[in-house]
């Protein structure tokens, strides 16, 4: 045998391996398959800080992290001294606002008005002693024995008393009916701002003893008993444990079978059990979240879409951060 068909023996035995190889290779692919694509989500909660209105230190806190609350359960109490300060300012401006609304509303006295009244008399009297004085004088003045200077004086006086028992009866009528209608509105309306100002100021003390709004779980408590806590400053956090979903991010050629509304198997590893789902939320993630680039084959780039789906019944034991996978 040459050498050249030697060579060729060689060669062709390499390709008939390399066939041999490829063809079984193929066979696997097919009959075998690909691994199915994993989709990794986890278990989210909703969650509502503790905070509180007013500034304060941190006097007791009633409750430990992993503790079950119910709507209404005491979960800190807060000292704030300056509160309790104001409170007594309120108070004792709305004593003074009301003070001020009885007097206008009461009007004068007893003792001014029987002195206005008295006084009243007086002029009344006096003006019917010039009444009388300047009949008589107007008489002799018609009978030619006095002059009418004379007759005008008295004239001029008894005018006088009458303007004087007039402004009598006026300070009378007013000392009866007391302050006028606006002054006693406007009292009224002082009585009513004292008011808010004194419910203001009971809500702040209500801010000092924090209470559970949701049933939940506390997850987080962050300072301590005997520090200062601001304005809005978180407290704790309760994780509304009832509002349970699970998040995940999801490639658009993925989401066959995904749009809301459908329903979808997950597998939860915690509990090595499949729990149904129902998509409720799907938004794309925007251009700063993870594309697939596929232009390279000449094709189009992949983005990723973010969806939010709740178990259809409850699961015991399901917790916040736990994995979900979908295949």
């Amino acid at each position: 045998m040459s050498a050249k068909s030697q060579h060729n023996n060689i060669l062709y035995a390499i390709l008939g391996f390399a066939a041999a190889v490829a063809i079984v290779a193929l066979i696997g692919f097919f009959a075998l398959g690909r691994d199915p694509e994993l989709i990794q989500g986890q278990v989210e909660v909703s969650e509502y800080r503790v905070s509180s209105k007013v500034p304060g230190r941190i006097l007791e806190i009633r409750v430990k992290e992993g503790d079950f609350v119910k709507v209404g359960d005491t979960l800190a109490i807060l000292d704030a001294p300056e509160v309790r300060a104001k409170m007594e300012q309120a108070q004792s401006a709305e004593n003074a606002a009301a003070a001020l609304e009885l007097k206008a509303r009461n009007g004068a006295r007893e003792e001014q008005i029987r002195g206005a009244f008295n006084v009243l008399q007086q002029a009344k009297a006096g003006l019917e002693i010039a009444e009388k004085s300047y009949q008589r004088i107007q008489r002799l003045y018609d009978e030619g024995v006095v002059s009418a200077q004379k007759r005008d004086e008295v004239y001029a006086n008894f005018k006088a008393m009458e303007a004087q028992c007039k402004a009598a009866e006026s300070q009378y009528d007013m000392a009866r009916n007391g302050a006028r209608q606006e002054d006693k509105l406007a009292a009224a309306a002082q009585v009513g701002r004292a008011k808010g100002a004194v419910q203001e100021v009971n809500s702040y003390i209500h801010e000092t003893v924090q209470i559970a709004q949701m049933e939940g779980e506390v997850t987080d408590i962050f300072p301590k008993v005997g520090e200062l806590v601001g304005t809005g400053s978180p407290i704790m956090s309760v994780a509304v444990m009832s509002d349970l979903w699970g998040t995940f991010n999801v490639r658009e050629d993925q989401l066959n079978g995904m749009e809301v509304g459908k329903t979808f198997k997950a597998f939860v590893p915690a509990f090595n059990k499949e729990i149904e789902m129902k998509v409720y939320y799907l938004k794309d993630m925007g251009s700063y979240a993870v594309w697939k680039a596929t232009k390279a084959n000449g094709e189009y780039d992949l983005k990723t879409f973010e969806v939010k789906a709740r178990p259809t019944e409850a699961f015991e034991g399901l917790r916040p951060g736990m994995s979900l996978i979908i295949k």
